[in-house]
């Protein structure tokens, strides 16, 4: 069996609980009016039985001969006027006096609902079933002057005609249950219809079904995600927002304002200007953050906003992997462009017969690659360093630079501890920065020397070049800050990355003024490394 919309249950369940509440409340209401009319019917022949028994006419009657004479006609025109169902007079014994049917005259009084007036002298509203069927009296005892009691007044409504009044009032109730029902049945299906349209005509299974996949695509992003209502107050957080605030997953931020958890956050800025920020960069709990902030908006009303960051390490981390590939990239062309160039050599050294020639050149080549690899092969073991400097030998030799690997240089094989990507990192930049520190020599000028050694405790790596060297005022700014001696606006970062990465490492960098007469910059690296101390 096919399950009911969301629309058709709850115009269903409504309409229904409508129908309920409106018969529930006219049965309340009929049973409310049927007691009212039987008490307003009860009170009404009380009164009557009373005012009748304080009749002199009704005391006189009772002395003469033939009391039913008298008390007969009074009766009949006390019952007319009244509209009562019939109105009995009895005696102290309970012997009828006046009847509406008058061959009952004379004869004990039915119903055994008369001791309270004719021994206690009391006035009183009883129900009970007479000669003319069940009735609601009203009975009242009769005193002389003496103040003894002579008689009683009974004055009844049968109970057949009192439901007839019932009946009238029950067609009323039906009426308003019936307009109540259709009233109802309307706004139910009015409500359906808004309730569906305020959840974009959504069924429940599809909804749960969105919000479980919202919650697993919050979960499976790195970036850290908060979202704030209207007021600041923070409505959604994911994990990776918990470990960027170095928070406990249990520390309840939801239902906390934004200002208590990152207090220096523009999430609010962002809400009253209605205009998103992005990249905008911050600090949040002493890290450097990455943040994007977009306002939530339902129609042209803002009801919160939505804030994602990310730590700057991060992007700088994947910075560092794009320029090893971009520098493996460069070396692996340049590399190219040579050997194109030595066979375009040798192709036309024997394309002229020169074999003599050609020979020679592929000798000096051959035996200059092989003198180079052997070398990385017995003294630079770790293929992840040597491929970076045979690249660089490469990339100096179409710069037309004369590359120089210390022959003292040594490093079996790097740490597994060690992240190889931060040591390249630093080789890379401080070996390009020496190349673009004498691009503009003449060519038999342009050197750089490089050295990578290890011992016990340490591994060394010394980078010279033969440039004008770094100014004495930018010797203290030079690691620290953005500083370059060329006039390009981008450029100054690659020294201030290798302090961070000689840091991150655990090390010190120096620099110095070299031999060649350019800058020498000396990197220290401990085997066992900073981070590595630091998780044991």
């Amino acid at each position: 069996m096919k399950k009911r919309s969301l629309q058709s249950r709850i115009f269903l369940f409504g309409a229904i609980f409508v129908s309920l509440v409106a018969i529930v409340i006219g049965i309340s209401f009929y049973i409310i009016i049927s007691h009212a009319v039987e008490q307003q019917v009860g009170e009404r022949a009380l009164s009557i039985a009373k005012t009748t028994a304080e009749r002199p006419d009704i005391v006189a009657g009772f002395r003469t001969e033939n009391p039913s004479e008298v008390l007969q006609p009074i009766a009949s025109d006390i019952q007319k006027s009244t509209g009562a169902e019939y109105v009995v007079i009895g005696n102290e014994h309970g012997i009828r006096y006046a009847h509406p049917i008058e061959k009952r005259i004379g004869q004990k009084m039915v119903g055994d609902d008369n001791e309270q007036a004719l021994i206690h002298g009391e006035s009183y509203i009883s129900e009970a079933t007479g000669t003319l069927g069940k009735a609601l009296r009203g009975k009242a005892p009769i005193f002389d002057e003496d103040g003894e009691i002579i008689g009683i007044i009974s004055v009844g409504y049968l109970k057949d005609n009192i439901a007839t009044i019932f009946a009238q009032y029950i067609n009323n109730i039906v009426y308003i249950v019936l307009i109540a029902i259709s009233l109802g049945i309307i706004g139910s299906s009015i409500l359906a219809r808004n309730i569906k349209k305020e959840l974009f005509d959504l069924e429940p299974t599809e909804i749960a079904n969105l919000f479980t996949e919202r919650n697993a695509l919050i979960e499976s992003v790195r970036e850290a995600i908060i979202t704030v209502d209207a007021n600041g107050i923070i409505r959604m957080v994911n994990n990776a927002a918990y470990e960027i605030l170095s928070l406990p997953t249990r520390t309840e931020l939801i239902g906390r304002s934004i200002r208590e958890v990152i207090p220096n956050t523009s999430l609010p800025q962002v809400m009253e200007s209605g205009e998103g920020q992005l990249d905008r960069t911050m600090e949040i709990r002493g890290k450097k953050a990455i943040v994007n902030r977009i306002p939530i908006r339902v129609g042209d009303k803002i009801v919160g906003a939505v804030s994602s960051f990310r730590l700057q390490s991060d992007f700088d981390r994947l910075t560092e992997e794009l320029s090893q590939v971009k520098q493996y990239t460069e070396a692996l062309r340049a590399q190219t462009h040579e050997y194109n160039n030595s066979l375009y050599t040798i192709s036309g050294l024997i394309q002229l017969q020169s074999y003599d020639e050609a020979l020679d050149m592929i000798h000096i080549e051959t035996a200059e690659h092989q003198s180079l690899i052997q070398f990385m092969t017995k003294r630079l073991q770790d293929p992840f360093l040597g491929g970076i400097v045979i690249g660089f030998f490469n990339r100096a030799k179409e710069l037309k630079i004369r590359f120089i690997l210390d022959e003292d240089s040594n490093l079996e094989q790097l740490p597994k501890h060690l992240q190889k990507n931060l040591l390249v990192s630093i080789i890379g930049n401080l070996v390009t920065n020496a190349f673009e520190a004498i691009e503009d020599l003449p060519e038999e000028q342009r050197i750089v020397r490089i050295l990578i050694v290890e011992t016990d405790e340490e591994i060394l790596i010394e980078v010279e070049d033969s440039g004008s060297g770094i100014a004495d005022n930018l010797y203290e700014k030079v690691l620290l800050e953005k500083v370059s001696t060329k006039n390009e606006d981008d450029r100054g970062y690659g020294l201030m990355k290798v302090q961070e990465n000689v840091n991150d490492l655990g090390g010190v960098i120096a620099l110095e003024t070299g031999d060649l007469g350019g800058a020498l910059f000396i990197v220290s690296i401990p085997k066992g490394g900073y981070l590595y101390d630091k998780a044991n």
